[in-house]
Order: structure tokens, then sequence, then C-alpha cells
């Protein structure tokens, strides 16, 4: 699965590493971080490194998103 970005007119196409969201509650505390890469996404609750946290794949994801509609 090809995984890209589009900022305003721009496209970028992540490479084997993918990005990495840091995400935070509405009063800025850092609840975990989201990888996004080609293969896998990934959700990494707290302060942890990549490779620890939940892994699944894009397509699934997907699927788990739309069953919800």
């Amino acid at each position: 699965m090809e995984v890209k970005l589009k900022l305003d007119d721009v496209s970028i196409t992540l490479g084997n590493k993918g990005i990495v969201l840091k995400i935070a509650d509405n009063q800025g505390k850092h609840v975990g971080d989201l990888r996004i890469g080609k293969a896998t996404v990934e959700w990494m609750k707290g302060r942890t490194r990549d490779g620890n946290g939940v892994k699944i794949r894009p397509d699934d994801l997907i699927s788990l998103i739309e069953d919800c509609e």
C-alpha cells in the first residue's frame, strides 16, 4: 500500500519508516504516537519506541473504520 500526505497542493510519498504523529489530549498531555508506514500502522500508547506498539495492516484498519459506518 502506498501512503501519501497531501499538504496544500504538495504530495509526499512515505518511505519505509513512514511518519510518526505525536498525539496529545486537549490539555497538551502526551497520549501516544501513531506511526503510519507502508506496511503497518502502529499505535504506541504512552512513551514507547517504534516496534513496541499495537500493529495493524493498513487494509485491516480501513476495513475496521468502514465497518463503523
